[in-house]
C-alpha cells in the first residue's frame, strides 16, 4: 500500500484548511477595522488662508508660504515642512518654530521648495497639510 499522498490529496487538504479559515480571516479583520477606526469627534477646521509667492533665494528654494489667521482669536501655531528632496546627511523634515498668529495677522513661512509639504498645528483643530506648487 501507498503511504505518500497524491498532489490531488493534498490541493484538496489545503482548499478545505482556506474555507475553514475564511470566517476567522472576516471576522479578525472587521475586529481591526472597529478598532483602528477612530471614534466620530468632529475637529474644526485650522481657520486660515495661505498664499504663495515667489522670492529670490541663494539656496535655490524661491517659495514663501503666507498664512493668514481668519478667526477672531489668536492661534499657537506649530508644525514641520517635509522636504521634498533630501539628502542623505539631512534631515527629512524641518520644525517650524512656534509661532503665535494674532487675529487678522499673516505669517511669512520662506525656503520653500516645489513638493514640499508644511503641516501646521494649532490646539483643537485638525491638522493642515499644505503642498507647495512646482509653478506660480
Amino acid at each position: 500500500m501507498n503511504t505518500t499522498p497524491s498532489p490531488a490529496l493534498l490541493r484538496r487538504l489545503l482548499a478545505c484548511a482556506c474555507l475553514a479559515g475564511i470566517p476567522l480571516l472576516s471576522v479578525s479583520v472587521q475586529a481591526a477595522a472597529e478598532t483602528a477606526a477612530p471614534r466620530a469627534t468632529t475637529v474644526p477646521a485650522l481657520p486660515v488662508s495661505h498664499s504663495f509667492s515667489k522670492a529670490e533665494s541663494v539656496n535655490g528654494t524661491p517659495f514663501v508660504l503666507t498664512v493668514k489667521n481668519d478667526s477672531k482669536t489668536a492661534l499657537k501655531l506649530s508644525g514641520h515642512v517635509l522636504l521634498s528632496v533630501v539628502n542623505h546627511a539631512m534631515d527629512k523634515a524641518r520644525k517650524l518654530p512656534e509661532h503665535t498668529l494674532e487675529a487678522g495677522a499673516s505669517w511669512s513661512i520662506a525656503e520653500l521648495a516645489g513638493d514640499d509639504k508644511v503641516v501646521l498645528n494649532a490646539e483643537g483643530h485638525a491638522p493642515l497639510e499644505i503642498r507647495v506648487p512646482f509653478k506660480l
